[in-house]
């Protein structure tokens, strides 16, 4: 059954300035409540600005309404269910890039203001810990991109689609915009006549009014806000069975559907292959967006991954080229969705993981050999190091580019981590491992030391040591097994994918 929030219990809340306080308590309240709006974060290493303290969203209900202009902001309406984890006079949102019409808390109006990259609401009355709370905001969405920013609205040939990674899904709508705060979804989407409306999860209703008819879908599981997909074009969405009656939606531009044909067709036998690796695949539906647009990359949004249209239509691209990367993308899936990041260090779960089994995808499929892959990688792999970080420590994103975070220590270098440890406690164990991994932390998110704690326990032997040097050492450890491989001065750079 799709997850329907409750609606927050309305009681009686305590008054900011309540007279029944204690004159000196209500000094320290007024001091708190006058200091200026800041904006706030998690403390995340990579990005510290990012989500915010005091509260865990439940729910996104998340409406917007498209006029037939790519170039126009969208109406919009973003009401977020949440509990509050400490008392709250403010609750900071993140949200720029739109225009802010209203604010309401529990029905009630509330006082707004931006500070930074937050919006930063003040509700009549306190928020306190243990409540629920429910924040609707009334604003724009705004495609056009300005002041550097990157991500959010992708504007397309023929209209919209999200690409929200790493930080920035508060381009498009207010959230706590950090992949530790998973929630469950409900988009949704009004568009004119001629267009397709499409999002994460599955259908849950359409209905038509005038000239523009409105598509609602829901999240069967909860989500990160980087992972969110909606996608408003002049599209068709074709249909075909996964293993076990899995639904398996593609949305492709009309005037391409039958040349995307022969690709689309493959997804089902890769979620079978991806299955008989690591378990049953994880989530409701499972389909490939593939946009008219130029975005330089392909990303993993849940149940939806986005592809630029001319991967797929492009000669150059070799055939085994092509469907590893797919695979890249359903691989994140179980890697970095299901199973989604505590904090942004810890990437290489995402990435190393997904590149592991596009490399020996290729290897099984078109007999491109892991090995050598691994073995280039190692030679790459001290000056990866060198330029990103070691892979469970990377480097801070370069000034105005958040998702210079994806360099090549994330995933050739991460999938390298993943080669050693293989060799180190032997293929049944390494598999077993990567069933253990996604079936324990399904649906929640987890940490290095997690893999790290979980990986010892199934080898019957502590690894901590194995994994430092191969985590976060400078130079990278000796492979085992292979003694002669060596750093090289051979420049190796891995596919630009998310």
């Amino acid at each position: 059954m799709p997850h329907t929030p409750d609606t927050p219990t309305v009681r009686p809340r305590r008054r900011l300035r309540a007279v029944a306080l204690l004159a000196s308590a209500a000094s320290v309240c007024l001091v708190a409540a006058s200091a200026p709006p800041t904006p706030l974060g998690i403390g995340d290493r990579l990005f510290p600005h990012l989500g915010n303290p005091g509260y865990d969203v439940t729910a996104y209900d998340l409406s917007f309404t498209y006029a037939g202009d790519n170039s126009e902001p969208l109406r919009a309406a973003t009401t977020i269910d949440a509990r509050i984890t400490a008392d709250l006079e403010r609750i900071n949102l993140d949200f720029t890039h739109g225009t802010v019409d209203s604010v309401e808390v529990d029905g009630e109006p509330a006082g707004f203001t931006t500070a930074g990259e937050d919006l930063v609401v003040t509700p009549r009355d306190t928020l306190d810990e243990g409540e629920r709370t429910r924040i609707t905001v009334r604003h724009t969405s705004d495609p056009v991109h300005s002041g550097g920013h990157e991500g959010g609205w992708v504007r397309t040939a023929d209209g919209l689609a999200m690409a929200n990674q790493a930080d920035a899904a508060h381009l498009v709508f207010p959230c706590n915009d950090h992949p530790s705060d998973k929630a469950w979804f409900t988009f949704r989407v009004t568009a004119p006549d001629g267009h397709t409306a499409v999002a994460n999860g599955l259908p849950a209703g359409r209905e038509r009014t005038g000239g523009a008819t409105t598509w609602t879908y829901r999240v069967q599981h909860p989500m990160a806000t980087e992972l969110a997909q909606v996608s408003i074009g002049r599209s068709t969405v074709l249909h075909r069975a996964g293993p076990h009656g899995l639904p398996v939606r593609d949305v492709v531009p009309t005037k391409h559907r039958a040349a995307l044909e022969p690709w689309l067709k493959e997804t089902p036998g890769q979620i079978a292959w991806l299955e008989e690796k690591v378990g049953r695949y994880p989530f409701e539906t499972y389909g490939l967006l593939l946009a008219d647009a130029d975005t330089g990359f392909e990303l993993e949004t849940q149940t939806l991954s986005l592809f630029e249209r001319e991967l797929f239509t492009e000669p150059a691209y070799p055939r085994w080229y092509v469907e590893s990367i797919m695979v890249h993308e359903l691989s994140h899936q179980w890697f970095g969705n299901s199973v989604s990041p505590r904090t942004w260090s810890d990437l290489w779960l995402n990435e190393g993981h997904a590149t592991w089994y596009e490399a020996l995808y290729a290897e099984e499929t078109a007999g491109k050999p892991l090995v050598e892959r691994m073995k280039a990688a190692y030679g790459a792999s001290d000056r990866w190091r060198a330029a990103g970080g070691p892979p469970a420590a990377p480097k801070a994103p370069e000034p105005g580019r958040k998702t210079s975070i994806f360099r090549p220590n994330v995933y050739d270098g991460a999938a390298l981590v993943l080669y050693a440890l293989r060799q180190e406690i032997g293929r049944p164990a390494f598999d077993h491992l990567e069933r253990a991994w996604v079936t324990r932390h399904r649906d929640g998110t987890a940490t290095t030391a997690d893999f790290v704690r979980l990986a010892s326990d199934l080898a019957g032997r502590d690894l901590n040591g194995f994994f430092h040097g191969w985590l976060y050492d400078e130079k990278t450890p000796p492979m085992p097994g292979h003694p002669d491989w060596k750093p090289t001065t051979t420049t190796t750079t891995p596919t630009p994918t998310h």
